[in-house]
C-alpha cells in the first residue's frame, strides 16, 4: 500500500513542474521577438541616418559646384589674365552677343540669352537643365569652356559631371528711374546679367540650382 500510495503521488506532483517549465520557454521566445524587433528597429534607422548623411554630403558636394559655375560665369564676363574669356562681349550699354533663346555651341555666343518675351518663361526654366552635354537644345555652358577652369569629376566623392550655366540680359533701371519703363523707351539704355548655374553631386540625381545677379562696370568707372 505504501507503494501504491506514493506512486500515485508522485503522479499528482508531476504535471505541475512541466507546465511551469513549458510557459518559461513561452517567455523566453516572447522576450527573444522582442529583442529581435528592437534589433531590426535600431538597424532600420541606423541605415536611415547614414542614407540621410550621404544625401546632405552630396547636397553639399552639388551646391559647391554650383557655386563655382556661377563664379566661372563672372570670369567669363570680367575676363582673367591670360584667359579673357568673352569679357569683349559684355558691356553695361550693350546687348550685342545676346540671342533669342539662347546662342548654341560653336558660335561663341553659347548660354547667352536676351530675356522671354512677356509672358513667356525664362530661358533657364524653359530648357532642361540636366540635359547631357552636348544634347540637341541644349543651351548650357560647361564649367570652364571659356575661362580654361578645371574641376575634376566622375570618381569619389567629386561631382558626377561638370556644373553649367546661362546668362540672361536683363534691362538695368538706375536709381530713380521707374523699374516699369519698357526696355526701348529707356533714356539711357543698361543692362545687368542673371547668371543660372546647376550644379550636380556624386550621384547625377542630385542637383541643386543657384541664381545671381551682376552687373559688369562700365570702363574706367572702378569696381
Amino acid at each position: 500500500m505504501t507503494v501504491i500510495a506514493m506512486a500515485i503521488a508522485s503522479c499528482r506532483a508531476g504535471p505541475e513542474p512541466l507546465r511551469q517549465r513549458g510557459a518559461t520557454l513561452v517567455y523566453v521566445l516572447c522576450l527573444l521577438v522582442v529583442v529581435l524587433l528592437l534589433g531590426v528597429s535600431a538597424a532600420q534607422m541606423a541605415l536611415q541616418g547614414e542614407k540621410a548623411a550621404r544625401g546632405e554630403r552630396d547636397r553639399h558636394i552639388a551646391f559647391q559646384a554650383a557655386e563655382e559655375a556661377l563664379l566661372d560665369a563672372q570670369n567669363d564676363i570680367e575676363g582673367l589674365p591670360g584667359a579673357p574669356g568673352r569679357s569683349s562681349l559684355f558691356a553695361p550699354d550693350s546687348a550685342a552677343g545676346f540671342l533669342d533663346g539662347c546662342g548654341e555651341a560653336g558660335s561663341g555666343q553659347l548660354g547667352l540669352c536676351l530675356a522671354a518675351a512677356k509672358g513667356m518663361p525664362p530661358p533657364w526654366l524653359a530648357m532642361a537643365l540636366d540635359a547631357p552635354d552636348g544634347a540637341s537644345g541644349n543651351r548650357f555652358v560647361p564649367h570652364g569652356h571659356y575661362t580654361g577652369a578645371a574641376m575634376q569629376t566622375g570618381q569619389g566623392y567629386l561631382p558626377f559631371r561638370r556644373p553649367r550655366y546661362l546668362i540672361e540680359l536683363l534691362p538695368f533701371h538706375a536709381p530713380g528711374e521707374e523699374a516699369g519703363t519698357p526696355e526701348g523707351k529707356l533714356l539711357n539704355p543698361s543692362y545687368l546679367y542673371r547668371i543660372t548655374a546647376i550644379g550636380f553631386g556624386a550621384q547625377e540625381s542630385t542637383q541643386v540650382v543657384l541664381q545671381s545677379y551682376y552687373r559688369k562696370a562700365a570702363a574706367g568707372a572702378g569696381p
